[in-house]
């Protein structure tokens, strides 16, 4: 069995699909995609749905689906609905309003109960994912990480950090990997990785490749950490579209990075 995760699709289905055609997860594969399957792309809907049925209770939640969810519970907030259409809303609220009541009110349902983080392990290697990062806390690193433990974690940090935050998080250590290289590494998607370039303090690579694509980074790599990048960037900007945006894949068992860029329409 292969773990994989992604992030960040947002609305772009034809570049997801193209992209899971390629990779092909087998039915027993574990695939967790990071939040954001929403807003701006042409078609929120069919990625929205396609997330659910390949990865069932292994998506969690973004703050594009946090908008989403907050325009709806409360549609008499102007500024509530402004601000989760200013930020691409307005192509995902079109998608749900052709729905049925019902269909509109399964898919709401399902995204109001996604998770906010979870713990994998693969490749002899302990993961936490959350959508945009965790702020550093003086959390005591375990010798053992467990679902438990990370759900501790989660719940003392803020939702709008774990939703939202930039700097804070690319910009540090997470201070859970020690000196030998043992903790969890954060992958995190959220922010584009080339802000994170411009934010992080020790990355392996530029966000771009030769071609111009957003490719993912890995961050803080240094003597406190025995080496190990303790933080993964995964949003290859898929949300700027075609040109240098890209949706990115990782095997967690072999570190194996699959891109695919979105193209002109999608």
């Amino acid at each position: 069995m292969a773990t994989y995760v992604f992030s960040d699709v947002h609305g772009h289905y034809k570049t997801l699909e193209r992209l899971l055609e390629r990779v092909s997860p087998a039915d027993e594969d574990e695939v967790w995609v990071l939040g954001d399957m929403v807003d701006r792309g042409p078609d929120p809907i069919s990625v929205m749905r396609t997330c659910r049925e390949l990865c069932g209770d292994h998506v969690l939640m973004g703050n594009h689906e946090d908008m989403m969810l907050d325009a709806y519970r409360h549609p008499n907030d102007e500024l509530m609905v402004f601000q989760w259409e200013l930020n691409g809303g307005y192509t995902t609220r079109a998608g749900l309003e052709e729905l049925s009541a019902q269909e509109r009110l399964d898919l709401l349902e399902w995204a109001a109960q996604l998770k906010l983080g979870s713990y994998v392990r693969a490749g002899e290697q302990d993961y936490i994912l959350v959508h945009a990062g965790l702020r550093p806390l003086n959390f005591s690193s375990k010798s053992r990480w467990t679902d438990a433990t990370v759900a501790a974690l989660i719940r003392y940090q803020s939702t709008e950090d774990v939703l939202w935050i930039r700097e804070d998080f690319w910009g540090r250590p997470t201070g859970f990997v020690n000196e030998r290289g043992e903790g969890p590494i954060v992958i995190a998607g959220h922010t584009p990785v080339p802000y994170v370039e411009e934010i992080a303090d020790v990355y392996d690579r530029t966000a771009r490749d030769e071609d111009g694509y957003c490719r993912v980074m890995h961050l803080g790599a240094c003597e406190a950490t025995g080496g190990v990048a303790d933080r993964w960037a995964i949003d290859c900007g898929a949300a700027g579209g075609a040109g240098w945006g890209s949706i990115a894949m990782v095997r967690l068992d072999d570190g194996t990075e699959f891109l695919e860029p979105v193209l002109d329409g999608e």
